[in-house]
């Protein structure tokens, strides 16, 4: 008898399946953003997602809303991106949603001639595995810190007191 036979194996690698299939949801998420692709970007999202960038903006509801709104951003304030994710950490909650965090790096280059803005942070991610994949229900960026970025206030990441 052998692990396999058992199937013992099955649902450990179909999570793992799953765990990468997530990473490749962020990572089409900086793809799209980076090449001004706001519907492809839109695609990763459910119709009722709820994405929050910050205090200073109200959260966006909706697929169709997000893209309206990083479609006028990428038009009017951005005239490049560049948004490098890493040390995602998925958790399963249960066999059709995961939780995420994934750190974040971007660059940003403004269409005004401002300064280049930067950020460092993390995405707070949830997703949902609907018939066309997993998608984003929930985003949330977290800021550690940022350089010349085109916003004062952001949520921060957390960090607790030293000590």
């Amino acid at each position: 008898m052998t692990l396999e036979s058992d199937g013992f194996l099955e649902p450990h690698v179909d999570q793992l399946l799953d765990r990468w299939k997530i990473i490749e949801v962020l990572n089409a998420y900086a793809f799209h953003f980076d090449r001004n692709e706001p519907s492809q970007l839109g695609k990763l999202f459910t119709d009722d997602a709820v994405i929050d960038y910050g205090p200073e903006m109200e959260p966006i509801h909706g697929r169709e809303a997000l893209v309206e709104m990083v479609s006028a951003g990428l038009e009017e304030i951005f005239a490049a991106t560049s948004h490098h994710i890493s040390n995602v950490s998925v958790r399963f909650v249960d066999l059709e949603t995961a939780r995420a965090i994934a750190y974040l790096h971007a660059w940003h280059r403004y269409k005004d001639g401002s300064p280049d803005g930067y950020l460092w942070g993390q995405y707070h991610v949830r997703f949902r595995l609907t018939p066309g994949g997993w998608k984003f229900t929930h985003l949330t960026l977290k800021i550690a810190g940022m350089i010349d970025f085109h916003r004062g206030e952001m949520h921060p990441i957390g960090r607790l007191p030293s000590g």
